[in-house]
């Protein structure tokens, strides 16, 4: 039986998982317009130019609901609509994350 050649793998490493435990919470930087009630936390929302409500951001930008020493959301369980399909380690979340390094 003839010998077959070896098979070309590609050289560089397979990119790491993206999971929210090991993220820099890029999404989180993010504008999020609360478009339906999930209970987010008033103290959390404000005003956008056009009158919507939107998450509350930081002067340095970051979401006022995410814990900066986790980089876990603080109110998870209530957050917006936008941030429960903000589907991790897809397309909007891997360009982020590259916008982010």
């Amino acid at each position: 039986m003839p010998e077959q050649a070896p098979i070309k793998t590609n050289s560089h490493p397979p990119p790491p998982a993206v999971t929210c435990d090991t993220c820099a919470a890029a999404c989180c930087r993010l504008e999020v317009l609360c478009l339906t009630d999930t209970g987010v936390p008033r103290r959390f929302t404000t005003r956008d130019d056009w009158g919507g409500t939107v998450m509350e951001r930081l002067d340095d930008g970051w979401c006022a609901a995410l814990d900066r020493d986790t980089l876990l959301c603080r109110i998870y369980e209530q957050r917006p609509l936008v941030c429960r399909e903000f589907e991790m380690g897809g397309p909007d979340c891997l360009a982020e994350r590259e916008v982010s390094t």
